[in-house]
């Protein structure tokens, strides 16, 4: 059973618990990490990004231009690191491009 908030909790701790209680934080993760790699990678990459998608710590992020493709390759370590520091945790390890 959930633990009862007393009357004066701020909504941020209610969604919190709400988010806590119900499993809701994996879903809540994938949604912030496809509007990061939106608001991070620019409109230049976004143009050609087909789908992003977590699973798991694993970021699959489909791509219809194999040189945009091959270029953003070597900075995979890089872009791991803008989008955990851009949700201000660890919650992408690993980056497959495809």
């Amino acid at each position: 059973m959930a633990k009862r908030l007393s009357n004066e909790s701020s909504i941020s701790d209610v969604l919190k618990e709400f988010i806590e209680v119900n499993k809701l934080q994996n879903g809540m993760d994938k949604i912030d990490v496809q509007a990061a790699w939106k608001s991070l990678m620019g409109n230049g990459v976004n143009s050609y990004t087909k789908e992003v998608m977590l699973k798991g710590s694993t970021l699959y992020v489909s791509l219809t231009s194999a040189v945009l493709r091959e270029e953003l390759s070597y900075g995979k370590e890089k872009i791991i690191k803008m989008i955990n520091e851009e949700l201000r945790k660890e919650v992408v390890t690993a980056i497959i491009l495809r």
